[in-house]
């Protein structure tokens, strides 16, 4: 048997993964050769038709956010609000009041926009579906749960991906105006923007939950909303409460500032990534659970 032969015989019944065993080929040049059947699954499992629906679902996604102006005035209205407290309003903000080469301004100010503009992204994604019922439709169509909210998942990232590009015009602005020109902290700004990405990343999440519970868009805003606010700023105010000092610190790190807060010091630390990716998890998991229990 060829190797060939191998992947075309896994890709018809999947069953090369039930072995293990390195197999022999000598057919070539009179030499033996071993060609092992986990490249086989990797072949398989890169195969975009292994994805083909969730592709679709996540492309539909992206459409139909733009296919409204709704899309477009939600990523303008982050540009602007961050812009005018950047540039316009005299405030401790505006960075010709600090006199200071950085934009930290954008990361001061996009986690409070974020609670409103990631919800707006990621209200329609299931509510629609549920009030349309559409829903009902996509669920018995051959792709699972799982593969359901990941694919509207990954397009609300992106979306809140695609939002945050046009804010390296304000580091390119920044940079010219350095005294001198190109004096600025680029590591620390990498790093508030790892932070800021994960942050969006943690809202989505949450935010996709929200729309699967509720067929009302505007419910699933306002309950995206809410949840964003608490595990943004809902532990450190809690953790007001607890008087130990070791208590207080570990309530405050179950919320996302404390996390978030450490990143944008330009300093990655592994656990503030475990912690996003943890969270995202959870809720991508709740929101499977919803979909789920439609079944029930």
């Amino acid at each position: 048997m060829n190797n060939e032969q191998l992947i075309n015989d896994y890709g018809a019944n999947h069953c090369a993964a039930c072995t293990i065993v390195p197999l022999r080929d000598s057919t070539r040049n009179g030499r033996s050769q071993i060609f092992f059947p986990h490249f086989a699954i990797i072949m398989y499992l890169c195969n975009l038709s292994y994805f083909a629906n969730m592709y679709t679902l996540f492309l539909k996604e992206i459409k139909g956010f733009f296919s409204s102006t709704i899309g477009y005035l939600v990523i303008a209205v982050f540009l602007l609000i961050v812009g005018l407290f950047m540039w316009v309003f005299p405030t401790n903000f505006n960075i010709f009041q600090v006199n200071a080469a950085n934009i930290d301004t954008l990361f001061l100010i996009s986690p409070w926009v974020f609670l409103f503009l990631v919800p707006a992204i990621t209200m329609n994604m299931f509510a629609d579906e549920l009030r349309t019922g559409n829903m009902e439709l996509l669920l018995t169509r051959p792709i699972s749960e799982f593969k359901i909210v990941m694919a509207k998942y990954l397009a609300a990232v992106v979306l809140v991906l695609i939002a945050l590009l046009p804010t390296l015009l304000f580091l390119v602005s920044v940079h010219k105006l350095a005294d001198p020109v190109g004096n600025v902290d680029y590591g620390a700004i990498a790093g508030s923007y790892i932070g800021l990405f994960f942050l969006g990343a943690v809202y989505a999440s949450i935010g996709i939950f929200a729309s699967s519970l509720s067929k009302n868009v505007i419910v699933s805003f306002l309950l995206g909303i809410v949840f964003c606010f608490l595990f943004y700023l809902g532990f450190d105010l809690l953790s007001d409460l607890v008087s130990t000092g070791t208590g207080t610190d570990f309530v405050k790190s179950l919320g996302i500032n404390d996390h978030y807060s450490s990143i944008s010091r330009g300093v990655v630390d592994s656990r503030d990534i475990v912690y996003f990716f943890s969270v995202i998890a959870v809720f991508v998991f709740f929101s499977k659970l919803r979909l789920e229990s439609r079944k029930w």
